[in-house]
């Protein structure tokens, strides 16, 4: 087959044939890596034929889907479909009959204004009519007027009596309930998404079994139970909890140990009584359906064959009868498996309800505290392809393929995240129910959501399994589908959106989120221009403004060069760091000075106390609907969260804050700056 007939089906398949590097230079995907990537998306190029049936396959995707897209107050266009009559049923009620008039392929029908996911009688079949807003809730619909600030912290790393060790909802609503006490109106928070129950050692926020549940270890039972009950069964922990970094094997050892004890007592006295605990954990059984299940049965057979010998944490790697998800409902072992290990099923359906009503709580807590927004989860790109959802729901996931970057000036290589993704073409045919559920998922108990890697609804970088990031390829997806259905489902949730388009953003795309009412992210590290930092007035107006994020230094770790000293001691530091740095931090205080935020002479290199007030002053000017200040900053701490390009080396993922989450907005100088951004956001 000729190369041109690859690039052909390529295209038809919605890969990008090439793709323009840091430098701005065009690169062409090579003809083999386009063979890999198609034949892992399910259209193979190898043989004539192959070419055929995927050509085939590909022209099956232009008859009508499942469910249909529009804004409020466009016209319903359709692919053409038998008769052009059909019958509309609201979602709230009441019913329109429709006719349309057909145009080549095409059947053009009424404008639609009414936003909702309608049902759709035409000819034999029906289809889901998902009618959006013109765009999402925005920060500036909250905001009503005002220029609104809030905290960023990683939930792991808050402190309060009783957590095992790790931060929890319970510590968030403490956080939430003092920061709003100082004015704010916001807590974004790292992920937290489920991990892997049976092997706390995969602790990485953005590396998630699943993005549809939530980690248990950020459960507190006592939302649910109460103090005096939960008490009953707690063992010293106090070792645990003392700890400035979480030990997070054992103390996951020891929050599940009391979970378990919890859930017997539970089936014991409310499961037999038939409480009224008892039928809140059913119906939330109930609601979680075939998803619930799902997880709940991939923690159990994870924890029996990562148990095993040898052990076995990949699914891939467990007997046939086990690796089919769901698929196999009938199989004998596992059928013998459900039913020999259905409380063990059942306890992990337990913690998430304890999780759910966890966070709950904590965004009830957040908004009772006057806080306009409250939280704002964070939804990570990918999922871990040994995890829950590439298990329960293949068909969801483009498991050949890998979620990552192409080289650029920082990675020469590329980058290879380790995460999979959705399939397009599984999106379109089950009505985007899987994007639908995850999106659904973030926003249940939060007032927003941080969605990573937003440029990922528009394309992304994948890898075939196996390969150098550099034989990867962007794959397309439906950009127009994805903005609508965010829209629709931040207006039903009440929910803001905030994208994190940070990197190598295609042309036009930050328009394209704004017109959807979706906020970018500005980083004053990367606020510049060619003399200097940027001025904060000069900043996006549809953007959160942020001194730094998790990845990169804090402000006074990067004026005391603490990063570079780490980065270097591990041979990860560029050649000429030192000396660039001292001529930034020159320009960065020219540019607080120039802002009207600091004067004289900038404070020594081992005095960084200065520069941070000035930061957060500086970020807390710009026009930004919302300014996110993370407590890192606020505390004037060094060290950041997560260092990239490290693993064991540095102890990402694991710092925990000395002071208790209650207590934080006390602390003097946490008081002086929430106090310095209150009054520069007024």
């Amino acid at each position: 087959m000729s190369d041109e007939n690859v690039r052909q089906l390529a295209r038809s398949a919605g890969l990008a044939e090439t793709w323009t590097d840091a430098l701005g230079q065009s690169q062409q995907v090579s003809i083999a890596s386009l063979h890999r990537i198609l034949a892992a998306l399910g259209f193979p190029a190898a043989t004539a034929g192959d070419r055929e049936e995927s050509l085939r396959r590909l022209a099956s995707r232009t008859t009508l889907p499942p469910l249909v897209t529009l804004q409020a107050g466009s016209r319903l266009t359709l692919p053409r479909h038998g008769s052009p009559r059909a019958l509309l049923h609201y979602e709230d009620g009441g019913t329109a009959s429709l006719r349309f008039s057909v145009r080549a392929d095409r059947l053009v029908g009424p404008v639609i204004d009414r936003a909702g996911y309608h049902r759709l009688e035409i000819a034999d079949r029906e289809v889901t009519i998902a009618v959006a807003p013109r765009r999402c809730v925005t920060i500036a619909d909250r905001a009503q007027g005002r220029r609104l600030w809030g905290v960023a912290a990683q939930v792991y790393g808050l402190r309060r009596p009783g957590d095992h060790g790790i931060g929890d909802a319970t510590a968030v609503r403490d956080l939430a309930v003092g920061a709003a006490s100082r004015g704010a109106d916001a807590v974004a928070l790292s992920p937290v998404h489920s991990l892997f129950a049976a092997d706390p050692g995969r602790y990485g926020p953005y590396s998630p079994s699943s993005r549809l549940f939530f980690n248990p270890l950020f459960a507190d039972p006592e939302i649910v139970f109460g103090a005096e009950r939960v008490a009953t069964h707690r063992r010293e922990s106090a070792a645990l909890e003392q700890a400035a970094l979480v030990d997070w094997r054992p103390a996951a050892e020891a929050k599940h140990a009391l979970l378990r004890r919890l859930f017997e007592d539970f089936e014991t006295h409310d499961a037999a009584q038939d409480t009224a605990l008892s039928r809140s954990f059913d119906a939330f059984v109930q609601a979680g359906g075939e998803l619930l299940r799902g997880h709940a049965l991939f923690e159990a057979l994870h924890g029996k064959w990562l148990g095993s010998e040898p052990a076995r944490g990949y699914w891939r790697d467990w007997p046939p009868a086990f690796r089919q998800g769901l698929g196999q409902p009938d199989d004998a072992d596992m059928a013998a498996f459900v039913e020999a290990e259905g409380s063990t099923v059942r306890f992990h359906q337990f913690l998430q309800w304890i999780t759910a009503r966890s966070f709950e709580a904590a965004q009830a807590a957040a908004v009772g505290a006057g806080m306009r927004i409250g939280l704002i989860g964070d939804l990570a790109i990918g999922m871990d392809r040994a995890g829950s959802h590439a298990w329960s729901r293949q068909s969801d996931l483009l498991l050949g393929l890998g979620i990552g970057a192409p080289p650029d000036e920082f990675n020469r290589q590329g980058q290879d995240w380790g995460l999979s993704g959705f399939s397009p073409q599984a999106l379109v045919s089950t009505g985007f129910e899987p994007f639908l559920s995850t999106v659904r998922a973030a926003m249940r108990h939060a007032g927003g959501v941080r969605i990573d890697h937003v440029m990922g609804l528009q394309r992304l970088w994948l890898v075939p399994e196996g390969a150098s990031p550099a034989e990867g390829a962007y794959l397309d997806y439906p950009l127009d589908d994805l903005l609508r259905l965010l829209a629709l489902e931040s207006l039903r949730h009440g929910a803001v959106v905030i994208g994190e388009d940070l990197g190598t953003v295609p042309r036009g795309f930050r328009r394209r989120l704004s017109d959807a009412g979706i906020a970018g992210m500005d980083v004053m590290w990367f606020e510049r221009n060619r003399g200097g930092f940027r001025t904060p007035s000069r900043w996006r107006r549809d953007a959160v403004s942020m001194t730094t994020t998790h990845d990169l230094p804090t402000v006074a770790g990067w004026w005391r060069g603490a990063d570079i000293e780490t980065r270097g001691a591990l041979g990860l530091a560029a050649e000429g760091e030192a000396e660039q740095r001292k001529r930034d931090r020159r320009r960065l205080w020219l540019a607080f000075g120039a802002a009207g935020i600091a004067e004289g002479p900038p404070p020594p290199v081992d005095d960084p106390a200065p520069a941070v007030d000035a930061a957060l002053g500086f970020v807390a000017s710009s026009p930004a609907p919302l300014m996110l200040a993370p407590l890192e900053d606020l505390l004037g701490l060094a060290e950041q969260p997560n260092l990239p390009g490290t693993i064991d080396q540095h102890p990402n993922w694991r710092r925990r804050l000395e002071l208790p989450a209650a207590k934080l907005f006390d602390d003097p100088a946490v008081a002086r700056r929430a106090a310095l951004i209150a009054a520069r956001r007024a």
